[in-house]
């Protein structure tokens, strides 16, 4: 081979056939400890998988530059267990109330204000958190919400009485109120935009794997004769149960340790080097190859980005300041139509979700304990199971309380949640094709009339058929939401208009668990009319949103 030594500016000057030009420069190399590293240039771009050069990008560029591999699906997994946390935390109280319901002395009411006090909870720490994460960075807020969550779990386990439990799933849902609207922008905004939707709906897949989880540690654990018991103190299966509820909380803390600030987030704070570090990062965890290889030298934002002093503003006064800005900015035009919209779908949707997902283990039980009381050869609708379970059956009096559930309960209550599986696939298939608001508008329709149907049931396989028609539907409406929501609102404003629109749908879990158990027994079945009129009615205001289907992030 010929080696040029012309001192020539043209490009062979560096290269010739892949090889270094002259022992000078192997070297130097030698002398910095970096030839592996330039051997790997150089084998790149032999082999021709050397980046194309584009020294300066915005995001969407950029991102698209950082190829799409391991980081990504590594992401989703951490991700993704917040979210699945977040659902262990909330639905785990389902499996618990016909356990705790003679330790706690509860009745159908306090159940109700148990299942949503979590939510009242959420509803004060969904907006503190959601500002602070758009002040203060998704990452860090998102690693103190997960240890503070674990511990309250935790305590709470410890509570021998209603008033101290209920404390304790308080600041549990304060805790766990930042969770939902800040690991959703911060998962966003690591996504290009033609993967964005099929991933987010991957995310909310763990939701459904959080439901799974749930029910099958109730059924593994909450019948057993397990913990410890004295005159003073009780330390059960159900408490048991609840402590191991907290792992996923400690365990994705410590793995967000591991994954950098969201680069859409530096952007907006024009902190451009650590954004470009964060890509480089991406680029060389999904290829393989060495991050200074990555295309792109420097970063633009759109002209519409707003602006923010490059040094860190950490006061308690410059950092209030901001978030009282944000919240403004959400109310403000253009926005501020989004922002009602966006509270009301899930002020709407939620109170159904979270309305009947609850209480089906709940109506699992009392159609249990209904055809034990008959021989299992009476059929009734539900609202005549109620009536008996509340004026004749251990809802009566309170020395008639059992805690024995049968296992065919936690059964029923499994098929229930698995049911979801197959939609969520659904969703993740069809979220970038069909789009949002088809999903969306079909999960709303089609739970709306399960809603009704449950009125009409006679038996508990009806009820299972139906309950689980209903989880299947409402599972991917949950995934449509949560994607339209992430992506209507600018970055900077993110985790603030999600955190709003989390504090909605947070009163609707309330109103839907306090509501559906005081009319339940009540004015059973107004409560499921009621549910199906707002989840449909819901899920056609969604069409009064922008399309936000593979388009980028604003």
């Amino acid at each position: 081979m010929v080696v040029d030594h012309s001192g020539s500016n043209s490009p062979d000057t560096k290269f010739n056939n892949g090889r270094v030009k002259n022992q000078e420069t192997i070297d130097l190399k030698i002398k910095s400890g970096t030839l592996d590293r330039y051997d790997k240039k150089l084998d790149a771009v032999e082999n021709g998988s050397y980046p194309p050069t584009k020294e300066v990008a915005d995001f969407e560029q950029a991102i698209e530059l950082t190829g799409y591999g391991k980081f990504h699906y590594l992401l989703l997994v951490v991700c993704g267990f917040v979210s699945t946390s977040e659902e262990m935390d909330v639905i785990c109280m389902s499996f618990i109330l016909p356990s705790a319901q003679c330790d706690l002395k509860l009745n159908t009411s306090s159940k109700g204000w148990l299942n949503s006090i979590i939510f009242i909870g959420m509803m004060a720490g969904a907006y503190i958190w959601g500002s602070l994460a758009d002040a203060l960075g998704r990452r860090k807020v998102l690693i103190v919400i997960s240890f503070m969550n674990a511990l309250c779990i935790v305590a709470s386990t410890f509570a021998q009485s209603y008033g101290v439990f209920m404390f304790f799933r308080f600041l549990n849902g304060a805790a766990l109120g930042g969770s939902g609207p800040v690991i959703w922008s911060y998962f966003a905004e690591f996504q290009p935009k033609n993967k964005r939707g099929s991933m987010l709906s991957s995310m909310a897949a763990f939701w459904t794997l959080g439901n799974l989880f749930v029910a099958s540690l109730a059924w593994i654990i909450i019948p057993q004769d397990i913990g410890y018991r004295s005159p003073t103190f009780l330390y059960n299966s159900w408490r048991i149960f609840l402590a191991i509820c907290s792992i996923p909380s400690v365990l994705v803390a410590v793995f967000l340790f591991f994954l950098p600030e969201s680069p859409k987030f530096l952007l907006t704070r024009n902190d451009h080097k650590k954004a470009l570090e964060v890509f480089k990062q991406i680029y060389a965890t999904n290829t393989g190859n060495d991050p200074e290889m990555y295309p792109v030298k420097s970063l633009v934002t759109k002209s519409n980005a707003i602006e923010h002093d490059t040094k860190k503003t950490t006061s308690f006064k410059s950092m209030t300041e901001e978030v009282a800005h944000n919240t403004k900015m959400i109310f403000m035009q253009p926005i501020l139509k989004y922002t009602w919209i966006s509270i009301v779908i899930n002020l709407s949707f939620h109170i159904g979700y979270y309305g009947l997902m609850m209480w089906f283990p709940e109506l699992f039980n009392r159609f249990d304990e209904y055809a034990r009381a008959h021989n299992g050869s009476e059929q009734a609708l539900v609202c005549e199971v109620t009536e008996f379970v509340v004026k004749t059956g251990s809802h009566s009096h309170v020395d008639l309380c059992s805690d024995k559930i049968e296992s065919g309960v936690f059964l029923e209550s499994f098929i229930t949640v698995a049911a979801a599986i197959p939609s969520n696939i659904f969703a993740v298939l069809g979220m970038d094709t069909l789009g949002r608001k088809f999903f969306l508008v079909f999960s709303t329709m089609a739970s709306g009339i399960c809603a009704v149907g449950l009125s009409l049931i006679t038996s508990k396989r009806q009820n299972l058929i139906v309950s689980a028609i209903f989880s299947s539907a409402i599972s991917c409406g949950n995934a449509a939401l949560d994607c339209l929501i992430t992506e209507i609102f600018p970055t900077n404003l993110r985790a603030t208009g999600m955190a709003i629109s989390m504090v909605a749908a947070r009163l609707g879990g309330i109103i839907g668990n306090i509501v559906i158990a005081a009319l339940l027994d009540l004015y059973c079945p107004l409560p499921t009319y009621i549910v199906a009129v707002l989840l449909i009615g819901g899920g056609l205001l969604c069409l009064l949103l922008p399309n936000t289907t593979r388009e980028p992030l604003t």
